[in-house]
């Protein structure tokens, strides 16, 4: 995959995304090897999600995170989750992939994660309940 379809498979999902009633990309910047893209996203419930990815290309063709932040917020913005790889919990298993339930001092540690898993997880939670 190359970094034009990462992006492309990205705008794409959130165009035929169920939950999403609808994107802005506040920052798009790509070249060959790597992109950065940032987009706000209104959610059927009406909470958010913002999300920044960079991402780089790597030897056998794969796309990988390399810094993300998802913030998945309420409609008055108050905090629901965020997942991150910051590095300011050196101590937590997975460093530094963590995420932030509820509040910003409930920290968990996490496997590294994209923008389609965060998509899937917010999906199961709205339609699931």
């Amino acid at each position: 995959m190359t970094i034009d379809e990462y992006i492309s498979t990205v705008k794409e999902r959130l165009i035929d995304e169920e939950i999403v009633v609808s994107f802005h990309i506040v920052r798009e910047r790509t070249t060959p090897n790597d992109a950065h893209l940032r987009v706000r996203v209104v959610l059927i419930d009406e909470n958010h999600l913002e999300f920044s990815e960079y991402v780089r290309l790597a030897p056998d063709s794969s796309i990988s995170p390399v810094t993300y932040s998802y913030h998945w917020s309420d409609a008055n913005h108050s905090l629901i989750c965020r997942w991150d790889n910051a590095l300011h919990y050196p101590t937590l298993p997975n460093f530094p992939h963590h995420m932030h339930r509820g509040e910003e001092n409930n920290v968990e540690s996490t496997e590294p994660i994209h923008i389609f898993a965060v998509l899937d997880t917010i999906r199961r939670e709205l339609i699931n309940g």
